[in-house]
């Protein structure tokens, strides 16, 4: 039964999620649907205020695989997720952040976009994420960031979705609605990257971990 995850995505900067290196992954932050969604689940950020882009998807990924934190860290097809802070934008805003040497040892979070200026550790960051030890990963999927389509009004409206805090779920007849616009409309944009990540000129910049502040 596949059901769909939708939630407001107030900062791209392509980390969260990240569609990068052949698949999308949502690494950090929204732990609530890490935590649950499931392999064959869609999970779909909408644009808000903050982007200028209400009403248009940045990304929809269909849930193909999950790992734990130490899985994705040590796993060679994710290792170009890590990320390198003077590298380019891309390498720049890499997710793969957060590994540990054992279940109860602290979480180590590598100098990213979740980090302070300095490169240690946010521990407000550190804390959220790993609330929910889980990555999803998507080897199917729409990034659209800045060139984000308009869903139809007809579509949110039969969803009952308006954007707001947290998320909202929909049972499977309704993410087939809006799966099968999805793929109507776009389907030759599958993994790809049809726009960068709306703040993508400011990839140098960290999350303070605090309402939408970076710095």
């Amino acid at each position: 039964m596949t059901s769909l995850y939708m939630y407001v995505v107030d900062r791209d900067f392509g980390f969260a999620p990240n569609p990068f290196h052949g698949c999308c992954t949502l690494a950090t932050c929204m732990p609530r649907i890490r935590a649950t969604a499931q392999i064959g689940d869609w999970v779909v950020g909408m644009g808000g205020a903050r982007l200028k882009a209400t009403g248009r998807c940045v990304y929809a990924m269909r849930v193909t695989e999950t790992a734990m934190f130490n899985e994705y860290w040590a796993n060679p097809s994710f290792y170009d997720k890590r990320p390198v802070r003077n590298g380019s934008s891309l390498m720049m805003v890499g997710d793969n952040i957060y590994h540990r040497a054992g279940p109860s040892a602290p979480w180590l979070q590598l100098d990213s976009h979740h980090s302070n200026p300095d490169g240690t550790p946010n521990l407000l960051n550190v804390e959220k994420d790993t609330s929910a030890d889980r990555v999803l990963i998507s080897r199917y999927y729409f990034y659209f960031g800045k060139n984000a389509p308009v869903v139809p009004s007809t579509i949110l409206d039969a969803l009952g979705y308006k954007n707001g805090i947290g998320h909202r779920k929909f049972d499977p007849e309704k993410c087939r609605l809006f799966v099968e616009w999805l793929l109507k409309e776009h389907r030759t944009d599958r993994n790809l990257i049809a726009g960068d990540p709306f703040d993508f000129d400011q990839t140098e910049k960290r999350y303070t971990g605090k309402g939408s502040a970076v710095r």
